[in-house]
């Protein structure tokens, strides 16, 4: 069995060197042309690679686009409150002495504030405390500074406009006054 391989590459062998030159010449363009078209194969696996690594990153760059859309999609609404929720806070905070009459009225309005404010919050919109706390330029926003006996420097004494959270982001720092 041995003898009958020898014997055909033995053939083949004489069959190449007996081989005419122009045939010679076709096989190597055969060659050549089988190795452009491989190097142009790997070259079209590579470009399809890259593209579809692309697509991959635009379609996981557009869910997080569209969540964080969705997880903040309140936020124009809820900023737009705030100024309304402030001015609940000063009627309440501005009505002295009053009469009786006045008082059932301000009772009213102590329920409607604090029917807005628990709105607020199981819409995950939560006050920032600032009060006795050290200042924090992403939580606060000082707008006057105070020499105070019996604090340490940087400390908020005083809140101008109280500040809010959204979730877990920084809607409306608190304007405070800090101590030197």
């Amino acid at each position: 069995m041995g003898e009958k391989i020898e014997k055909v590459k033995e053939e083949k062998k004489a069959a190449e060197e007996e081989k005419k030159p122009e045939e010679k010449k076709k096989d190597h363009k055969k060659d050549k042309k089988i190795e452009e078209l491989q190097s142009e194969i790997a070259t079209l696996k590579d470009k399809n690679m890259r593209v579809t690594a692309e697509m991959v990153n635009t379609l996981r760059r557009k869910d997080e686009e569209t969540s964080r859309l969705m997880k903040y999609a309140n936020e124009s609404l809820i900023l737009e409150l705030l100024p309304i929720l402030d001015n609940f806070e000063r009627a309440l905070n501005s009505s002295g002495d009053i009469s009786e009459e006045l008082s059932s009225y301000q009772k009213g309005v102590t329920m409607i504030y604090n029917d807005f404010k628990n709105t607020l919050e199981k819409f995950e919109v939560k006050e920032i405390e600032a009060i006795d706390k050290e200042f924090d330029p992403s939580f606060h926003q000082a707008v006057m500074q105070e020499e105070t006996e019996g604090k340490d420097s940087n400390i908020v004494i005083e809140v101008m406009q109280k500040g809010y959270t959204y979730k877990d982001k920084v809607i409306r720092p608190a304007m405070v006054k800090v101590s030197k």
